[in-house]
C-alpha cells in the first residue's frame, strides 16, 4: 500500500476527521497513525464494534462524552522503582478509570443490562470485548479516598490535626503582628499596615529611616531602599513553628502519595490492559460518532459480487457532493471511464478509491443502503500530474514510473486506479502503451479502473471480455456536466464544445471542426445516439419499478381489506351462534319449570296445552332463526342470471325470496304458493319470489353444511397457555386453529412459556399434526424466544 495512494486519495484528512471525535489524545493519535484493514475477517469484526456501538449509542442510555486524561506518560513511570506520583497526576489517573468504567457500564447496557440478550454477532463480540477488561475500579476507589472530585487532598484525619494547628499558629502570629499595625507608637512606622510574607515567614514593611526602632530579623530591602521587611523578635518563633508544621504536612503528604503509588504499582499490569482496552473503545467510538454525524451506511462486503456505489457522496465535498452510481460486475476486471473534462471522471475514481479505504478502516460511507465493496488487499492510485524539474521527470515519464511501482505491487485482490491513462506523449504510442498495460494487469485478474481521453481505447472495451466501457454524462445543450456515470456506454472529450464555452474565438473554434475527421463525427453520432438509447431505457426501467410498486401497495391493501372482511364475517357469525345459545338456554330453564310443575302435580289438560304451546312456540322460533342463519351462511346468494324462466315442479332447485337462498321445490301450496325445502326447514313463498337453477347447477347439488361454532370462535393473534393443564391447552389452541381457517387468519403467537416443557412440547407435536397449518417456530428473543411459538396456517 502506497503512502503516496493514501495522501492522493485524501485518506489522511478523513483519518483527521476521525480522530476530532475522539475524547482521549491518545486514542487520537492512533487513530491518525491507524492505516485500512486488509484481512477479509478483521475488516469485518472491526466494523461490527462499530456498528455495535453505533446501535447502542442510538438505541440505549446517554452516552458518557467527559473527556478522557492522557495518562500514557504515567503508566511507564509506575514501573520505576521508588517512583511517587504527584496530585495532579493521581487524579488524572483515578479520572480515567473512573470514566473508562462509565463506558464501560455503558456498553453492557448499565444496571438493567440491555446487551444480556444480544441478537447479533457483533453485540456478543463487543460485550465480549467490554467484560474482558479487568477491573480497576477498586484503585479510582484508592484515589478518591485520598483525593475529592475536583482533584483537591481529602480532610483526611492525619492532616486535619496538622492544618487546624497551623490554623492556630497563624492566628497567634496575627494578634502578635496586630500590636504593631494598631499601637500608636509604631503604626506611622510602617509603609503599609498590612503585613507581608517573605519565605513563608510574616514579616513588616518598616520604613528605612526608623529602622532599629522595630526589633527583629531583616528579610528584605525594597528596590528603592525605602522599605526594610522585618520579623519582629516577638513573631519568630511561631513562625518556625508554622515553618515546622508546614513541612510535616508536606511529609504526610508524601507518605500518603507513597502509599498510593504503592498499590497502583502492584496493579500495574491491570492497569496497563484496562488503559490499553479503553483506548481501543475509545477508536471504536470515534468511528461510531463520525458513521453518526455523516448519516453513512456500512458497506457489504462483495467477495466475488463486484463493486456498487449507490447515491456515494465524497466526503471531503460536503453539500457540494454529487451522488454517484457506480457499477462493477464480479466478471468485469476494468472499467475504462470516458468523457469531457470536468465531468467528474477524475471524482467518481477518487470516490471508489476512498470508500474502499474508508470501509477497511471501519468507517460507515456516505452512500445509500445496499452499497457493495470487495476487501482488497492494497488501493493504488497514478491521480493527477507529477511531473519534476528536480528528478527530470516529463508528465509522461511520471505516469510511468508511478504505473511502475503499481505493477510491481499489485495482485488480483488489489484495486488500481489511473487517471489519464496514456497521456502525456503522442496519442498513438500513449494509447497503446495504454493498452499493453491493461493486457498485463487483465493477466493478473488485477481489478482496474482508468480515465482517458484516447479514442482507441473506447474501442478496446468492446473487444474484451473482461473491459467495459463508462461514460460521465454531459448536457449538450447547456455544456456541463451532470456528473452522472453511464454504463456501457464511452462518452466523448467535447473538447471543441468546451473550448468554445472557454473564451476562443469563433473563428478558431470552426476551424477546429473543419479539421476534425468525418470518421470521427461517425462514431461522435454513434454515441449520442448510444447514450440516447440507454437514458430512454433508463426511464423506462423507472416507469416500470414505479408501476411494480403501486401494484405491490394495492395488493397488500386488498388483502388487509379481504382479512378485515374476514374477521368481521367470524364477528358476525359468532354473534348468531351466541344468540342461539342464550335462546337455547332460556328454553331448557323454561322446559325444567314446566317438567317441575308436571312432577309436583296432577297431570291435567291446562297442563298438557302448556308444555304443548310451549313445544310448539319452540320450534318455531328455532326454525326461523335457523332460516335466518343459513340465509347468512347461503353461499348461492347473488342475482340469478336472466333467462327464460323454468316451470316450477317439486324436485327443482330454486334460490328462494329476496335473500336469494337455495332449496328445493316440496309441494304446490294455496294461492299460487309454493312449499320449499331449505335445508331441514319447509316454507311457503309466493311463485315470483322463485327463481328456478338450471339444469347444469342442479346437478351440482351443492351441500350447505354449518359449522360447529364453540362458545367463542372469534381469532386472536395472540393466545397464552400458560397455567393451563396439557389437555386443556390442547382444547384452546384447537379452537384458535378452527377459528383462524374460518376468519382466514394468516399468522398468530402461542405463548406457552418455557418451564419444564412439557406444554411446549405438546403444542409443538400437535401443531405437527395439523393440516391446517404451514409452519411453526420460536419467535424472536426479544419477542419471547423458547416461550413462545409463531404459527403460520396454510392460504
Amino acid at each position: 500500500m502506497h503512502e503516496k495512494t493514501i495522501k492522493l486519495l485524501e485518506f489522511d484528512v478523513i483519518r483527521q476527521r476521525v480522530a476530532q471525535g475522539a475524547l482521549n489524545e491518545a486514542a487520537a493519535r492512533r487513530i491518525l497513525r491507524d492505516l485500512p484493514r486488509w484481512d477479509p475477517q478483521e475488516v469485518g469484526k472491526l466494523k461490527g464494534l462499530v456498528a455495535a456501538v453505533g446501535d447502542r449509542m442510538v438505541s440505549g442510555a446517554p452516552e458518557p462524552r467527559e473527556p478522557l486524561p492522557d495518562i500514557s506518560s504515567l503508566l511507564p513511570k509506575l514501573g520505576v522503582p521508588g517512583t511517587c506520583l504527584a496530585l495532579d497526576e493521581a487524579y488524572a489517573l483515578g479520572v480515567f478509570i473512573h470514566r473508562g468504567e462509565a463506558v464501560k457500564q455503558w456498553l453492557l447496557g448499565g444496571e438493567a443490562g440491555i446487551m444480556d440478550d444480544a441478537k447479533g454477532s457483533e453485540q456478543t463480540s463487543l460485550r465480549s470485548l467490554v467484560l474482558a477488561l479487568p477491573d480497576a475500579l477498586p484503585l479510582a476507589r484508592e484515589v478518591f479516598r485520598v483525593l475529592d472530585k475536583t482533584g483537591k487532598l481529602r480532610d483526611l484525619p492525619v492532616l486535619r490535626e496538622i492544618h487546624q494547628k497551623i490554623r492556630t499558629l497563624t492566628k497567634d502570629v496575627e494578634v502578635l503582628i496586630s500590636r504593631y499595625t494598631q499601637a500608636e507608637d509604631t503604626r506611622y512606622m510602617l509603609q503599609s499596615p498590612v503585613p507581608a510574607q517573605r519565605d513563608g515567614r510574616t514579616v513588616l514593611a518598616v520604613k528605612a529611616n526608623f529602622r532599629g526602632r522595630i526589633k527583629g530579623i531583616v528579610h528584605e530591602v525594597s528596590a528603592t531602599g525605602q522599605t526594610l521587611f522585618v520579623e519582629p523578635g516577638a513573631v519568630v518563633e511561631k513562625n518556625n513553628e508554622i515553618l515546622i508544621e508546614r513541612r510535616r504536612l508536606e511529609g504526610e503528604i508524601r507518605r500518603i502519595l507513597r502509599e498510593l503509588t504503592g498499590r497502583m504499582v502492584e496493579q500495574r499490569q491491570a492497569l496497563a490492559g484496562f488503559h490499553e482496552g479503553i483506548l481501543y473503545l475509545e477508536t471504536i467510538r470515534a468511528r461510531a460518532r463520525y458513521a453518526g454525524e455523516t448519516q453513512g451506511h456500512f458497506a457489504q462486503e462483495g467477495l466475488g459480487c463486484g463493486v456498487i456505489l449507490k447515491q456515494a457522496r465524497h466526503p471531503l465535498l460536503g453539500d457540494h457532493a454529487v451522488p454517484i452510481d457506480f457499477v462493477m460486475e464480479p466478471h468485469t476486471k476494468v472499467v475504462i471511464i470516458t468523457g469531457p473534462n470536468t465531468g467528474g471522471k477524475t471524482v467518481s475514481l477518487k470516490t471508489l478509491g476512498l470508500f474502499v479505504l474508508m470501509n477497511q478502516f471501519g468507517l460507515a460511507l456516505p452512500a445509500a443502503a445496499g452499497t457493495i465493496l470487495p476487501i482488497c488487499d492494497g488501493v493504488y492510485g497514478d491521480i493527477g500530474d507529477e511531473q519534476s524539474l528536480s528528478q527530470s521527470l516529463s508528465t509522461f515519464s511520471a505516469h510511468m514510473s508511478a504505473i511502475a511501482a503499481i505493477i510491481a505491487q499489485a495482485t488480483e485482490h488489489s484495486l488500481v486506479l489511473l487517471d489519464e491513462l496514456g497521456a502525456g506523449t503522442d496519442p498513438e504510442e500513449g494509447s497503446a502503451m495504454a493498452m499493453a498495460i491493461m493486457d498485463h494487469l487483465l493477466e493478473k485478474q488485477v481489478r482496474l479502473v482508468a480515465t482517458t481521453h484516447q479514442s482507441s481505447l473506447k474501442y478496446y472495451g468492446y473487444t474484451h471480455e473482461q473491459v467495459e466501457n463508462a461514460s460521465v454524462e454531459f448536457d449538450t445543450e447547456t455544456l456541463s456536466p451532470t456528473y452522472r456515470l453511464i454504463k456501457g456506454v464511452p462518452g466523448e472529450s467535447r473538447a471543441v464544445d468546451i473550448a468554445a464555452r472557454n473564451g476562443i474565438p469563433r473563428a478558431i473554434i470552426n476551424q477546429a471542426r473543419s479539421y476534425l475527421k468525418d470518421e470521427q463525427a461517425d462514431v461522435s453520432a454513434l454515441i449520442q445516439g448510444l447514450t440516447m438509447k440507454h437514458q430512454e431505457l433508463n426511464t423506462a426501467l423507472k416507469l416500470k419499478q414505479q408501476e411494480e410498486q403501486r401494484l405491490r401497495e394495492e395488493q397488500r391493501r386488498a388483502d388487509l381489506k379481504e382479512l378485515r372482511l374476514r374477521q368481521q364475517e367470524a364477528e358476525l357469525k359468532a354473534g348468531a351462534v351466541g344468540k342461539l345459545r342464550r335462546l337455547l338456554e332460556e328454553s331448557r330453564k323454561t322446559l325444567e319449570n314446566l317438567v317441575r310443575e308436571v312432577k309436583e302435580g296432577e297431570l291435567s289438560r291446562e297442563k298438557t296445552v302448556k308444555v304443548k304451546e310451549f313445544l310448539k312456540n319452540l320450534e318455531t322460533t328455532v326454525a326461523v332463526e335457523d332460516a335466518a342463519l343459513k340465509v347468512e351462511a347461503c353461499p348461492c346468494a347473488v342475482e340469478p342470471e336472466p333467462g327464460p324462466r323454468i316451470h316450477l315442479k317439486p324436485g327443482t332447485l330454486v334460490l328462494a325470496g329476496k335473500s336469494k337462498c337455495q332449496g328445493r321445490v316440496f309441494r304446490a301450496d294455496k294461492n299460487g304458493s309454493w312449499v320449499v325445502e331449505i335445508g331441514s326447514l319447509k316454507m311457503s313463498f309466493p311463485e315470483q319470489d322463485l327463481y328456478p337453477l338450471p339444469l347444469a347447477q342442479e346437478e351440482q347439488k351443492p351441500l350447505i353444511t354449518l359449522p360447529d361454532f364453540s362458545a367463542d370462535m372469534s381469532p386472536r393473534f395472540e393466545i397464552s397457555l400458560r397455567g393451563m393443564r396439557l389437555e386443556e391447552a390442547i382444547k384452546t389452541l384447537q379452537r384458535q386453529i378452527d377459528a383462524a381457517v374460518l376468519a382466514g387468519l394468516r399468522e398468530f403467537s402461542v405463548i406457552h412459556g418455557k418451564g419444564e416443557g412439557i406444554l411446549q412440547q405438546g403444542v409443538h407435536a400437535f401443531l405437527k399434526e395439523q393440516p391446517q397449518v404451514a409452519e411453526y417456530y420460536f419467535s424472536r428473543p426479544e419477542l419471547g424466544g423458547f416461550g413462545r411459538t409463531e404459527v403460520v396456517m396454510k392460504c
